[in-house]
């Protein structure tokens, strides 16, 4: 997922309404979109984020820590196929939904079309954001809010499938709409959520993650966004159209290359700089609670400012509890609810505990936090992180630059189907097919246009989402811990 903190290029607003210059040589500011940025920053810097925090821990505690119990497992389940295989046979107990009809995908194309909609530039250029603005202790904070996290995605996951319904042409259809429409009975709650949702996936989902990969083909190899947005198009209308069958088969081959490749050249930098590896861990652990004093541009950072920044990126970089990762599990063909949230664990730790270790440790082992340009200008971002990955071995800087195109790229694909069942939450099936086209063709004017407006807008959207789907999974607990006895005693 993009992040939000990463710097947005100053859009000429001269000709919105509302808009006033400041002075001669100043820039446009529209107050409309400042309102929109700052109730953004209000939205993400307190309530959504003590909700957050909040949920991880009844859950983890309701739970009794069940994602430290049965880590191991969840990973097996991920990396073993016939450990998956025997635990699905072993399990005779049918998924208790009003059908008996089974999912779209596997677990596993399900599991990798939620890591396509969590793994994205956010956890590598918001991890260099986070370090930069926090210090490198904000990895710390991040690393406590994915492991309370693995609770929260492992009950969406769950709920998600045991609350799912099938449309007319027998699709699986899940998520928090219809945990809160099925499970809590509230279609108003429900209905919130696919509105926030709908309108985030235009956002986050496909314009902006068009505008950064059009921003990061241009500046790497000079080519128009115009030419970057076309072949977006064409890209992704061919598998976008072909439905959710199409987007789980290509993130089932795409998600693990791109990460096996992203961590590969981590651990290769790393391997230069073995040595430094365990004072990096010291350093992350004394700036969690101590800050960080300033080095080169880097200006430093207190204990608040790491801490409020490894808790935000931590949920950027996994989305346990924005209510997008339990949409993807309900289209799984698992045989128990509970089995899908056990692959929901193992996807918080490989987005965070993985992808976004990596991307923090290179940085810190690399030691270019503080870095400038030849201007004085502090460097931050993907530029940060592909300088860091550049000072070993120079064209890992090109191999962590396709990774984020592909980040992206997934992205917006995993996106289109969270948006999809979204909109037919709301309007009916009849919709799908129309949305596909309208979502596919938006692409382009996100490669082309700024986009200061949309962030703010989405980003409030994206976060106004999680909050009905962390009511569901509060108020739904108990049904949580009855279907985890259930299927634990079969396994155990």
């Amino acid at each position: 997922m993009i992040d939000k903190n990463i710097p947005i290029k100053q859009a000429d607003t001269s000709a919105l309404p509302g808009t006033a210059l400041l002075d001669a040589d100043g820039p446009f500011i529209n107050p409309a979109i400042e309102s929109i940025l700052q109730f953004r920053d209000a939205l993400w810097s307190g309530p959504l984020i003590l909700l957050l925090v909040f949920t991880g821990l009844y859950q983890t505690i309701q739970l009794r820590g069940l994602q430290f119990r049965y880590l191991f497992y969840s990973l097996k389940l991920v990396f073993v196929p016939r450990f998956l295989t025997e635990q699905s046979v072993a399990h005779t107990a049918p998924v208790r939904n009003k059908s008996k009809k089974s999912g779209d995908l596997s677990s596993f194309q399900s599991l990798m079309t939620a890591l396509a909609g969590a793994i994205g530039t956010g956890n590598v250029t918001g991890i260099a954001t986070a370090v930069v603005s926090g210090g490198i202790g904000a990895l710390f904070w991040m690393w406590v809010i994915a492991l309370f996290g693995m609770a929260t995605a492992y009950s969406e996951a769950l709920l998600a499938v045991k609350f799912r319904d099938f449309n007319q042409e027998g699709h699986a259809c899940g998520g928090p709409m219809y945990t809160l429409k099925n499970g809590l009975k509230s279609t108003y709650l429900a209905m919130a959520f696919a509105l926030f949702g709908a309108i985030a996936a235009f956002g986050i989902g496909n314009l902006v993650q068009a505008n950064s990969v059009a921003d990061a083909v241009y500046s790497v190899h000079g080519i128009s966004k115009e030419i970057t947005g076309g072949v977006m198009v064409l890209l992704l209308g061919a598998v976008v159209l072909g439905g959710i069958n199409s987007i789980g088969r290509l993130a089932g081959y795409l998600v693990p290359f791109m990460a096996v490749a992203y961590l590969g050249a981590g651990f290769a930098i790393l391997g230069v700089h073995a040595d430094q590896i365990l004072p990096a861990f010291g350093l992350i652990l004394r700036s969690a609670f101590t800050g960080q004093a300033a080095v080169g541009g880097f200006l430093g950072s207190t204990l608040i400012m790491a801490l409020q920044q490894g808790v935000s990126k931590g949920v950027f970089s996994n989305e346990a509890g924005l209510g997008s990762l339990s949409i993807a599990a309900a289209t799984a063909q698992a045989p128990h609810p509970a089995q899908q949230g056990f692959f929901a664990i193992s996807g918080v730790f490989i987005s965070t505990m993985l992808v976004c270790t990596i991307t923090g440790l290179v940085l810190a082992v690399t030691q270019v936090l503080g870095s400038v340009t030849p201007t004085g200008e502090l460097i931050t971002g993907s530029a940060l992180a592909l300088d860091a990955f550049a000072s070993v071995y120079p064209p890992l800087k090109y191999l962590v630059f396709i990774a984020l195109v592909l980040f992206a790229f997934t992205t917006t694909l995993a996106w289109a189907y969270y948006g999809e069942k979204c909109v037919e939450f709301l309007c009916g099936t009849r919709i799908a097919y129309g949305y596909r086209w309208l979502y596919t063709g938006v692409v382009y004017f996100g490669a082309v246009l700024e986009l200061e407006l949309v962030w703010g807008i989405t980003e409030i959207a994206n976060g106004l989402m999680a909050i009905p789907n962390l009511i569901a999974i509060i108020l739904l607990s108990r049904v949580v811990k009855t279907e985890t006895r259930d299927y634990l005693k079969h396994i155990k």
